[in-house]
């Protein structure tokens, strides 16, 4: 056997070395990006923040349903009264969804990842939604 094929094997191995190594680092920062920022409390994953959601006496007589991602909130006739609704974030990102049930018109809208009040509010058939900050 010659020198040059035993070196050329010495060189194959330490390059797959190195890129085992690469790929462990890889898998490693992947990881720990993923989990730094979770805190749970009692196995559960806790975000903070609040959501107070206000549906306006606009919606009189109407029938409609609130969502938060893919939890139904509210599905009911609406009566002049105003309805609150107070909730804890429990969603990296949440989108609040107003369904008019009798048009089935959907009106999304991306809710701050901090919390905030909103109010839902009924102008010319249209909805509209106004959110602030807390």
């Amino acid at each position: 056997m010659s020198n040059k094929s035993i070196n050329s094997n010495k060189q194959f191995m330490v390059g797959n070395g190195i890129l085992a190594f690469g790929v462990f680092f890889i898998v490693c920062l992947f990881l720990y990006l993923g989990f730094r920022f979770q805190r749970k409390e009692g196995g559960k994953q806790v975000f903070e923040g609040i959501y107070t959601i206000c549906v306006a006496g606009s919606f009189s007589g109407d029938s409609l349903s609130v969502y938060v991602n893919d939890s139904l909130l509210l599905n009911k006739t609406m009566t002049e009264a105003e309805v609150k609704l107070q909730i804890n974030r429990f969603a990296e990102e949440n989108m609040l969804m107003v369904v008019d049930n009798r048009t089935e018109e959907i009106t999304p809208f991306n809710l701050n990842p901090k919390g905030s009040l909103v109010e839902i509010q009924k102008k010319n058939g249209k909805v509209f939604v106004e959110e602030t900050a807390r």
